[in-house]
């Protein structure tokens, strides 16, 4: 398939795995690009600078094809050191970056200086039109479907993605509900030259992450996702769970503060969930596509069967058309 997206960023398939915490590491990221699509490295699962560079290494042992490596932006008053991170990602000679969390204005100049390709994830069209302004290459959308931070503005992918794509010359990358080839042939249509999934390649067997969650998630619906922190204007879209429905219930009592909620949500909890197989220990992120989802397959086979099922369905659209 050739898109905007696949030229741009030398793959075979115009799907990219999106960057995701604990979940992005060597092992899944390899067998996506393997697979024809474009597999991302977590930066900041990567306790340091140097540790990343080791985990670029590994991922490059394992494939010959383009990978890149995400790197989000978080606010805090004690952020991780992110131009060594920066520093790390060139020096290792990766040529792809996907961006996320706040603006990454301060690093693009480095980036671009060392030929680095920048994909920003954004929720909301104003702000990808910002990130084409400061010079990234190309914008994953995310729609209010998407796990993780869909933004404070709930608008979901099919009105989204035609808006992104009327007001960006860049090219635009879909996220947030995708899971499938009719997903595909959907975002296809609406604008998108790819689409960017989180969650499906969570719920492969090379994600590196207990099978238990693994089997729990996928046996979820569409209806089995919280949205989570939207009374502090961090709104969050996870998994169905105990700590989920707890962290709810504290934000609705009365001046309700993130203290409330904050050890029941540390990161390390969620790796220790991911890891032990404790579906209750810890939040899971995870988007409404699952209502999509019945299988665990393999990358290869999931990337094969979303391509096939795609051209399937432009062709079905067509012939009605006709």
């Amino acid at each position: 398939m050739r898109t905007p997206i696949t030229e741009l960023l030398g793959i075979r398939y115009p799907i990219v795995q999106g960057g995701m915490m604990w979940v992005g590491r060597a092992e899944l990221a390899a067998a996506v690009s393997n697979a024809g699509g474009l597999g991302i490295l977590t930066s900041l699962t990567q306790p340091t600078p140097d540790a990343l560079v080791e985990e670029i290494e590994r991922c490059r042992s394992m494939t010959d094809k383009p990978f890149g490596v995400n790197l989000t932006f978080l606010p805090s008053s004690n952020p991780p050191p992110y131009a060594d991170y920066v520093s790390a990602i060139i020096a290792a000679g990766v040529t792809i970056v996907e961006t996320a969390g706040n603006n990454p204005k301060e690093f693009v100049a480095r980036f671009k200086d060392a030929g680095v390709r920048i994909v920003h994830k954004c929720t909301s069209v104003r702000h990808a039109l910002s990130a084409e302004r400061n010079g990234v290459d190309a914008v994953s959308i995310d729609g209010y479907e998407a796990a993780g931070h869909p933004g404070e503005d709930d608008v979901p992918g099919l009105v989204l993605i035609p808006a992104a794509a009327r007001a960006l010359s860049i090219p635009i990358l879909a996220s947030g509900g995708f899971a499938d080839g009719r997903g595909l042939a959907a975002a296809l249509t609406l604008g998108a030259h790819g689409i960017n999934m989180g969650t499906r390649f969570m719920l492969t067997r090379e994600a590196p992450i207990h099978d238990r969650i693994k089997q729990a998630i996928v046996a979820g619906t569409e209806r089995d996702t919280r949205i989570i922190f939207k009374p502090f204007r961090n709104t969050a879209r996870v998994f169905r769970n105990a700590i989920s429905e707890e962290v709810a219930t504290r934000e609705r009592l009365p001046d309700a503060s993130f203290a409330d909620v904050q050890p029941l949500v540390a990161g390390a909890r969620g790796r220790g969930a991911l890891e032990s197989g404790d579906v209750d220990a810890g939040l899971l992120w995870a988007g409404m596509a699952i209502g999509l989802m019945d299988d665990v397959p393999s990358c290869a086979d999931l990337i094969e069967q979303i391509v096939v099922d795609c051209r399937a369905s432009l062709d079905a659209a067509a012939r009605l058309a006709a």
